[in-house]
């Protein structure tokens, strides 16, 4: 993360690293090229758009695509030497050289779509039970962003990611 727009924001550019989807919540992650992403509903074939997800008794608009992180994959390896996958962490868009926690209440774009962070991901014991590492403790405060659908479209691996314009 480098620069500065010249309204004084942060410059940032990321990429997609790895997508991901479920059609259940208690189903493997299946790994991707591409993915839809319809406006308002979320991603097309997705456990949340499928209405069958893990929390699909409290639905939440904001929660129509979640981001994860590269870095925090590293920092797990790294730091706790815990290894954990893009396949493992459970959200649908592994990014690389985002800053996701702050862009709560920011409009992005990922490719020619157009998202809204909404709010930060809170790890749940869920990913305990599939995954079989006690890593609750460890996700907190770096288990991903959750984000609206603003303007739907298709985006793949390797697409890049910025601020919105």
């Amino acid at each position: 993360m480098t620069g500065r727009h010249d309204q004084g924001a942060p410059a940032w550019r990321g990429v997609v690293a790895a997508l991901h989807t479920a059609p259940r919540s208690f189903l493997p992650m299946r790994s991707m090229q591409q993915l839809d992403l319809i406006e308002g509903l979320g991603v097309k074939g997705d456990r949340y758009a499928n209405q069958e997800g893990f929390y699909s008794d409290r639905p939440e608009a904001g929660r129509q695509v979640t981001l994860f992180e590269a870095e925090t994959l590293e920092a797990l390896q790294r730091d706790h030497k815990v290894l954990l996958s893009a396949d493992d962490h459970r959200r649908n868009v592994t990014t690389r050289g985002v800053p996701l926690n702050h862009l709560v209440g920011a409009r992005f774009r990922v490719g020619d779509v157009v998202l809204e962070g909404t709010r930060l991901s809170t790890p749940c014991r869920h990913i305990e039970q599939i995954t079989g590492l006690e890593i609750f403790n460890l996700l907190l405060n770096r288990s991903g962003l959750h984000a609206r659908i603003v303007s739907g479209g298709t985006i793949r691996v390797g697409d890049t990611l910025r601020p919105e314009a």
